[in-house]
């Protein structure tokens, strides 16, 4: 049975049905993602952070105009890179892309490894209030005179159970939890130990899991592709804007690393080198949040320990397994 035909009768009764494709960089969910949406009419739907912003189709590896021709795809270069996009903006756009597709009869495909944006999607989101722009500029001048660890070290002290889960060299995230904790005098754990109701779907995850020696090795290739394809020049045209460092876009893996070798203040193999191993450190992080904070249950979960490489890669029996997965959970709402 092809998979396509196999994977028609997956919408439950009680709730929407909704695929998850997650993973760390560079295991080939996008590839995924689309050959799903592909065979049974879907739509894939941006969860990465970073994929949002519109100045970086390279050097984040967002789909290319020819995979986007090929099934539709949402959230997807949205953003300028003047802008900050947050979480609570991605699940409200999400949730308005997954509406859309399901009123178009296309399945809706979420494609991503940020963890953060997964979770508040499945789980639920605080409705936090929203934050005064005095905690905001504080927040910005304390990062920008004090650096991220000395502002880390003072929301550790104010807001220990925050602090205690932030890497002290994470200058968005520091910044953010002391804005939260300023403008709402309540720390952002404490907000997000209480989440708002899930999304009213059916989530099913295909989780991509492939050895880390795979994932390092694929990383490098990329990352030497990107260059042949034009990073340099595309982080040379964000530059030329003279935004903030801070910003999100600006601290996309790459970025940093060719605004250095651009300003000549490393050359472009080390800049390159240093890339590499950032993205590197970036996917034991990804893989550590799915591991231990997914967001659906075990029994909703399906992995493959390999990394994506096209629909080849997988026997007819690896396809269907994939799909009885998927369609258990239609069955266990009632379909």
């Amino acid at each position: 049975m092809l998979v396509a035909e196999a994977l028609a009768p997956i919408l439950p009764a009680a709730l929407p049905a909704a695929i998850i494709v997650a993973g760390p960089t560079c295991s080939g969910k996008s590839a995924l993602a689309m050959e799903l949406a592909a065979r049974h009419n879907g739509t894939v739907i941006n969860a990465d952070s970073m994929q949002v912003y519109r100045e970086l189709r390279i050097v984040t590896a967002r789909p290319t105009p020819a995979d986007e021709a090929r099934v539709p795809h949402a959230l997807y270069g949205v953003l300028p890179a003047a802008e900050t996009g947050s979480v609570a903006w991605w699940r409200t756009a999400a949730l308005d892309a997954m509406q859309a597709a399901m009123t178009a009869g296309r399945l809706p495909v979420l494609c991503g490894g940020t963890g953060l944006y997964l979770a508040a999607l499945c789980r639920g989101l605080t409705d936090m209030p929203p934050v005064n722009p005095e905690a905001r500029h504080e927040a910005r001048h304390l990062l920008a005179t004090e650096g991220a660890p000395a502002l880390h070290a003072k929301l550790a002290a104010v807001d220990p159970g925050t602090a205690a889960g932030l890497r002290p060299n994470d200058p968005q995230r520091v910044a953010r939890a002391w804005e939260v904790w300023r403008g709402t005098g309540r720390g952002l754990a404490s907000w997000q130990g209480t989440p708002g109701p899930p999304a009213p779907y059916d989530f099913r995850m295909v989780l991509l899991d492939p050895p880390r020696s795979t994932l390092r090795d694929a990383i490098a290739r990329r990352f030497a592709t990107m260059l042949e394809d034009g990073a340099l020049a595309e982080v040379a045209a964000l530059d030329a804007q003279g935004l903030d460092p801070a910003l999100p876009a600006m601290r996309a893996h790459g970025v940093p690393e060719l605004r250095d070798a651009l300003h000549r203040r490393a050359t472009l193999d080390e800049a390159a080198r240093r890339a590499i191993l950032s993205t590197g450190q970036y996917l034991k992080r990804q893989a550590t949040w799915l591991r231990h904070r997914p967001p659906v249950d075990a029994n909703a979960t399906h992995t493959i320990h390999a990394r994506f490489a096209g629909p080849q890669q997988f026997s007819e029996r690896e396809w269907c397994d994939i799909d009885s997965f998927i369609r258990r959970g239609g069955e266990e709402h009632g379909s």
